[in-house]
Parts: structure tokens; C-alpha cells; sequence
């Protein structure tokens, strides 16, 4: 699996699913859309982990910036 997902993209994604779960856990984002803004950050901190979004590949995006 190639990587393509920089280091800042990575930095941002991680801010805004803390951010996210910060809010639903003191009880400010609940209910349904508690539940999916949830669900969604987990998705972010974990493709922000592994280096690779599978959305970013039909559209062309790649923010890892390679040194070759």
C-alpha cells in the first residue's frame, strides 16, 4: 500500500478527531450524529496512522511529498 497522506495532513486529522471526541464526550455533540462524528474520527486517526485514505485515490490527491 503506497502512503498518501503527508505528515501535515496527518497532524490535522489527528486535531480534529480529538477535537470531535472532546465534544462528544463532555456531552456536547449526542445522539445519531454523536455517534457517526465518533465513528468518523476513529476512521481519521486511523488512516492517519497507517499513511493511506482510500478516498484520495479516484480523485488524484496525494499530500505525501516524496524525496526522490
Amino acid at each position: 500500500m503506497i502512503e498518501n497522506i503527508g505528515n501535515t495532513d496527518r497532524i490535522v486529522r489527528l486535531i480534529v478527531a480529538i477535537a470531535v471526541s472532546i465534544l462528544y464526550f463532555t456531552g456536547i455533540l449526542t445522539g445519531t450524529l454523536g455517534i457517526i462524528s465518533v465513528i468518523l474520527s476513529g476512521v481519521l486517526v486511523l488512516s492517519s496512522l497507517v499513511g493511506f485514505c482510500p478516498l484520495y485515490i479516484p480523485f488524484g490527491i496525494n499530500t505525501c511529498h516524496d524525496e526522490k
